[in-house]
């Protein structure tokens, strides 16, 4: 008897079906992480208008909410709903009365979201709120 085969034929090949499965979930998995890991984390792309008389933030202590192009709001570079703006605007004014909100919009944003979010963070409370610019710097002519 050869090919250790009781029944003295040749033995058949079986496939397993459970180890097969985890390879497919390792490699999906894997898939995944890749993926995720291609997916940029500097926050959201927006367009700080310019100004010349601008100062550097501090960000410690504050929040900030952003008006993307579209007119949509992210509170620190997570995208929220109105409602969701009000309730998280809510919730830090009693978490941190003093805090800061600095609003952080795209030049092209519509500026009635603007005054939108400097009205509700008022209505909430706060009396720091502050708009994000891009600071250009000097040149040899202003100086």
């Amino acid at each position: 008897m050869s090919g250790g085969s009781s029944s003295g034929g040749r033995k058949r090949a079986r496939i397993e079906i459970i180890p097969l499965i985890d390879v497919i979930f390792f490699l999906l998995a894997t898939f995944v992480l890749f993926t995720l890991s291609l997916t940029k984390s500097n926050g959201l792309q927006v367009r700080d208008p310019d100004s010349q008389t601008g100062e550097p933030r501090d960000p410690s202590g504050s929040h900030t909410v952003t008006i993307l192009p579209e007119g949509a709001l992210a509170w620190d570079k997570d995208p929220v709903s109105t409602t969701e703006f009000l309730q998280r605007l809510t919730d830090y004014h009693l978490s941190e009365p003093g805090g800061r909100i600095l609003i952080n919009g795209d030049e092209t944003a519509h500026f009635f979201m603007v005054i939108y979010v400097m009205d509700e963070a008022r209505k909430a409370g706060f009396s720091k709120v502050f708009i994000e610019t891009y600071t250009k710097q000097k040149t040899r002519e202003q100086e």
